[in-house]
Protein backbone atom coordinates (compact mmCIF):
# COMPACT_ATOMS: atom_id res chain seq x y z
CA UNK A 1 0.00 0.00 0.00
CA UNK A 2 1.21 3.27 -0.48
CA UNK A 3 1.86 6.29 1.74
CA UNK A 4 -0.24 9.01 1.64
CA UNK A 5 1.13 12.62 2.73
CA UNK A 6 -1.54 15.04 3.95
CA UNK A 7 1.11 17.99 3.08
CA UNK A 8 -1.36 19.57 1.09
CA UNK A 9 -4.37 19.87 2.76
CA UNK A 10 -2.65 20.76 6.18
CA UNK A 11 -0.98 23.99 4.34
CA UNK A 12 -4.31 24.87 2.57
CA UNK A 13 -6.08 24.58 6.42
CA UNK A 14 -3.27 26.71 7.86
CA UNK A 15 -3.01 29.38 4.74
CA UNK A 16 -7.02 29.80 5.45
CA UNK A 17 -6.83 30.59 9.32
CA UNK A 18 -3.63 32.42 8.33
CA UNK A 19 -5.00 34.71 5.75
CA UNK A 20 -8.04 34.89 8.44
CA UNK A 21 -5.23 36.60 10.47
CA UNK A 22 -3.50 39.24 8.38
CA UNK A 23 -3.53 42.58 9.93
CA UNK A 24 -3.29 41.13 13.45
CA UNK A 25 -0.76 42.52 15.60
CA UNK A 26 2.68 39.92 16.00
CA UNK A 27 2.79 36.74 16.30
CA UNK A 28 -0.66 36.07 16.16
CA UNK A 29 -0.75 37.15 12.57
CA UNK A 30 1.85 34.01 11.64
CA UNK A 31 2.19 31.39 13.87
CA UNK A 32 -0.83 29.20 13.07
CA UNK A 33 -1.16 28.13 16.84
CA UNK A 34 -2.14 31.63 17.92
CA UNK A 35 -3.47 32.80 14.64
CA UNK A 36 -5.97 29.77 15.14
CA UNK A 37 -7.01 31.45 18.55
CA UNK A 38 -7.62 35.02 18.07
CA UNK A 39 -9.94 34.18 14.65
CA UNK A 40 -11.65 32.07 16.71
CA UNK A 41 -12.01 35.13 19.74
CA UNK A 42 -12.82 37.40 16.27
CA UNK A 43 -15.54 35.36 15.09
CA UNK A 44 -16.96 34.90 18.97
CA UNK A 45 -16.62 38.47 18.93
CA UNK A 46 -18.40 38.97 15.69
CA UNK A 47 -21.63 36.94 15.96
CA UNK A 48 -21.93 38.64 19.57
CA UNK A 49 -21.83 41.94 17.99
CA UNK A 50 -23.98 41.55 15.09
CA UNK A 51 -26.65 41.04 18.03
CA UNK A 52 -25.28 43.98 19.73
CA UNK A 53 -25.62 46.19 16.70
CA UNK A 54 -29.50 45.72 16.22
CA UNK A 55 -29.67 46.73 19.68
CA UNK A 56 -27.60 49.73 19.82
CA UNK A 57 -29.38 50.97 16.45
CA UNK A 58 -32.67 50.96 18.15
CA UNK A 59 -31.42 52.59 20.85
CA UNK A 60 -30.35 55.41 18.48
CA UNK A 61 -33.12 55.62 17.21
CA UNK A 62 -35.61 55.85 20.15
CA UNK A 63 -33.05 58.47 21.81
CA UNK A 64 -33.77 60.69 18.59
CA UNK A 65 -37.36 60.27 18.50
CA UNK A 66 -37.49 61.70 21.58
CA UNK A 67 -35.13 64.28 21.34
CA UNK A 68 -37.41 65.50 18.26
CA UNK A 69 -40.97 64.74 20.47
CA UNK A 70 -39.53 66.91 23.08
CA UNK A 71 -37.87 69.73 20.49
CA UNK A 72 -41.93 70.09 19.52
CA UNK A 73 -43.52 69.89 23.06
CA UNK A 74 -41.94 70.03 25.81
CA UNK A 75 -44.92 67.97 27.55
CA UNK A 76 -44.77 64.64 25.34
CA UNK A 77 -42.44 62.09 26.06
CA UNK A 78 -41.22 59.36 23.90
CA UNK A 79 -43.32 56.47 25.59
CA UNK A 80 -46.54 58.79 25.11
CA UNK A 81 -45.79 59.83 21.23
CA UNK A 82 -45.43 56.08 21.13
CA UNK A 83 -48.89 55.30 22.84
CA UNK A 84 -50.60 58.08 20.62
CA UNK A 85 -49.24 56.59 17.45
CA UNK A 86 -51.19 53.17 18.35
CA UNK A 87 -54.12 55.04 19.01
CA UNK A 88 -54.55 57.11 16.06
CA UNK A 89 -53.22 53.91 14.17
CA UNK A 90 -50.08 55.68 12.08
CA UNK A 91 -47.78 52.17 12.05
CA UNK A 92 -44.50 53.81 11.17
CA UNK A 93 -41.17 52.30 12.58
CA UNK A 94 -38.78 53.38 14.47
CA UNK A 95 -35.94 53.65 12.02
CA UNK A 96 -37.90 55.72 10.07
CA UNK A 97 -39.39 58.05 12.54
CA UNK A 98 -35.86 58.78 13.72
CA UNK A 99 -34.40 59.41 9.86
CA UNK A 100 -37.83 62.15 9.89
CA UNK A 101 -36.99 63.68 12.65
CA UNK A 102 -33.31 64.60 12.03
CA UNK A 103 -33.77 65.12 8.20
CA UNK A 104 -37.01 66.38 7.73
CA UNK A 105 -38.69 68.03 10.59
CA UNK A 106 -41.80 69.54 9.59
CA UNK A 107 -43.22 66.03 8.51
CA UNK A 108 -42.21 64.33 11.42
CA UNK A 109 -44.09 67.45 13.53
CA UNK A 110 -47.01 66.68 12.01
CA UNK A 111 -47.19 63.33 13.02
CA UNK A 112 -46.59 64.12 16.63
CA UNK A 113 -50.00 66.42 16.43
CA UNK A 114 -51.44 63.49 14.60
CA UNK A 115 -50.03 61.54 17.89
CA UNK A 116 -51.09 64.27 20.07
CA UNK A 117 -54.39 65.07 18.92
CA UNK A 118 -54.80 61.07 19.37
CA UNK A 119 -54.17 61.10 23.32
CA UNK A 120 -56.91 63.61 24.29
Amino acid sequence: MSRVKGGTVTHARHKKIINAAKGYYGRRSTNFKTATQAVDKANQYATRDRKNRKRQFRALWIQRINAGVRAHDESLTYSRFINGLSLAGIEVDRKVLADLAVHEPDAFNSIVDKAKAALV
